[in-house]
């Protein structure tokens, strides 16, 4: 199978994990991941951030890694990829009310393509309510309000799980990265077969004897 385009939407102080665990998850099994930003072209940087749930009442904010963007938001063609991916932490909250956003995200919900979301990645489908409408979807529990009140149906998934609805895949947050992508893979296609692992086996050193006591010769 060939590998899926993606495209990941993102703000800044965008959740880190959420960016690069997934980016260079999904290019391990083949795929293209190409990460965009409103108004941010290739080049930029992307301020990310690190949230954590550390026993106080709500989730702790840290800034997390630079991240360089590789493909400007203008050059963007939704109908050259298979999915889009709306990474979660704060970028959500304010690329949501941006109407390009909002056009590239139904694209993907008119064409019947695949649509990940993780977290608070959930608001940007907020703002495009019939990409949940009627839908069973996963997010940060604090965005069940909203996701019922446009009409989606909260699925309070365990922090490591993740949910599938069609082609809509969601999540928790990045404690869920390894299940959600594992269910992204199986929307998309991707067959990941495990065979058996063979020992890499070493050159002779130069000069070394071999079992019979004559100098073992090394080939490149």
């Amino acid at each position: 199978m060939a590998g899926k385009k993606i495209l990941m939407l993102v703000g800044d102080f965008t959740e880190e994990y959420e960016i690069f665990v997934f980016e260079q998850g999904m290019q391990a099994v083949g795929h293209k991941v190409d990460v965009v930003c409103p108004d941010k072209k290739a080049g930029d940087i992307l301020r990310t951030s690190l949230h954590d749930f550390e026993g106080d009442q709500t989730y702790t904010e840290k800034l997390g890694h630079n991240f360089t963007i590789k493909k400007s938001f203008s050059s963007v063609k939704p109908q050259d990829y298979d999915a889009v991916y709306i990474a979660g932490g704060r970028g959500p909250e304010y690329i949501r009310i941006d109407k390009r956003v909002q056009a590239i995200v139904r694209h993907f919900h008119e064409e019947d393509k695949a649509i990940f979301t993780i977290c608070h990645g959930v608001q940007v489908l907020m703002a495009v309510p019939e990409t949940i409408r009627g839908k069973q979807v996963a997010g940060l529990h604090f965005c069940e309000p909203e996701v019922t009140a446009v009409g989606g149906i909260f699925i309070d998934v365990p922090p490591t799980g993740a949910h599938v609805d069609g082609k809509l895949v969601s999540a928790k947050a990045w404690h869920g990265l390894g299940a959600f992508m594992a269910k992204c893979n199986e929307v998309l296609g991707t067959e990941i077969r495990h065979g058996e692992v063979k020992a890499v086996s070493e050159a002779p050193r130069k000069g070394a004897r071999n079992g019979s006591g004559e100098r073992a010769t090394a080939r490149a």
